[in-house]
């Protein structure tokens, strides 16, 4: 895919292109046109922003793009997409070592940036792309989008507040079951594409995130344990796979809370569970994203299943809930959200919560205290 080539190609001419004319506002391009393209198109057009083109591979694949993400237009060559005056805010949902490149570029011609995570593969990186945002003074995010939904919001509030008191312990998982089989495979499994960590890159970066944000506590040092179920995929003879399928983590916080973690992607049954438990010396608090109209706080004498209600809730959560309670909001609900706070953060605003470079650089110090625990079976300090 010629993603950063600079042979000023001009765009895809396509007869069918789309002749509406829109507001400047959220001017934006994708680069990348799988799932998650779709996903970030959808958080644009929601925003009311413009996805102003997408580039792809390929004449037929940038057109067929073009239509199903409602591009304007279509591009083959992604600088000449990046160098495009109309784009002010490019989105990268490429593989993730192309990642670093391509959103460097984009600073580069002084777009602001979206990149899917993990950041980078490798923590390097990652550091020159938060250092490439801060020096163009460009606004740079990562999509931590669970951090979207209300009930994590109000999580993170009740913590604040202490309502649960000092936290002592947090724990839980992410488990999924796409790539339980050895024929399952995706170009993910491979660590030229993917990185080198593949289970914790994709989903464990969302968890550790996620624990860091509710707690608004650091974990300043690990223990991990990585497995391979599947040594080879793709059916037949197969090929060796060198990245893992599951994850297991002990940790420790600053502020004195210890806590664990599985990650998993070959957990059948589980399809996309995602639940952090957070305790404090008064009070247990459980999110569940496959349940997210949800929070479980359990005390000492009772416990309550507190439900979405705009009403009752904090006033950060109430901003995240965008329909009554008892109509449920999801996965799409939350990156639409992420998106419409980058947006107001490019037009100068301070969203609490924003996900951003330096929070993308810190996962992938994270990720690199992974793999030097599960190297050397010790514990590791996380940097950062």
């Amino acid at each position: 895919m010629s993603h950063i080539t600079g042979s000023g190609t001009t765009p895809d001419a396509d007869p069918e292109a789309s002749t509406d004319r829109f507001d400047d506002g959220y001017r934006a391009a994708i680069i990348g046109t799988g799932f998650m393209g779709q996903v970030h198109s959808h958080a644009i057009r929601a925003a009311g922003g413009r996805v102003v083109g997408v580039a792809a591979s390929t004449s037929d694949s940038a057109r067929a793009a073009r239509r199903n993400l409602g591009a304007e237009r279509a591009f083959t060559d992604s600088r000449h997409l990046i160098d495009s005056d109309d784009v002010d805010v490019v989105h990268v949902c490429t593989p993730n070592h192309l990642h670093g490149p391509l959103a460097i570029a984009a600073l580069n011609a002084g777009k602001h940036v979206v990149c899917e995570k993990p950041l980078s593969t490798d923590a390097a990186t990652a550091a020159e792309m938060a250092d490439a945002a801060q020096g163009a003074e460009r606004v740079g995010t990562v999509p931590f989008v669970y951090r979207f939904h209300p009930m994590a919001r109000e999580a993170r509030d009740r913590v604040r507040r202490g309502t649960i008191g000092r936290v002592v312990l947090a724990h839980g998982s992410y488990l999924q079951d796409w790539l339980l089989r050895p024929g399952d495979d995706n170009w993910r499994v491979d660590p030229d594409l993917g990185g080198p960590l593949r289970a914790f890159g994709d989903i464990g970066s969302h968890w550790f995130d996620m624990v860091e944000f509710v707690t608004g506590d650091r974990i300043t040092r690990l223990c991990a344990q990585t497995s391979t179920v599947n040594p080879s995929r793709g059916g037949g003879d197969g090929r060796p796979v060198g990245t893992e399928d599951l994850v297991t983590v002990q940790f420790a916080l600053r502020g004195g809370a210890v806590g664990t973690s599985v990650i998993s992607q070959v957990s059948a049954g589980r399809k996309n569970r995602l639940l952090l438990e957070v305790s404090g010396t008064e009070a247990t608090l459980c999110f569940d994203q496959e349940q997210p109209e949800f929070l479980w706080q359990g005390e000492r004498e009772r416990s309550a299943l507190l439900m979405r209600d705009p009403d009752t809730l904090s006033p950060d959560a109430r901003r995240l809930a965008r329909v009554p309670a008892g109509h449920p909001q999801g996965y799409q609900d939350c990156f639409n959200a992420f998106v419409a706070d980058t947006r107001d953060a490019i037009a100068g605003e301070a969203p609490d919560g924003l996900p951003t470079f330096a929070d993308g650089l810190r996962a992938a110090h994270m990720a690199e205290a992974v793999l030097e625990s599960a190297r050397t079976g010790t514990w590791a300090e996380v940097s950062g």
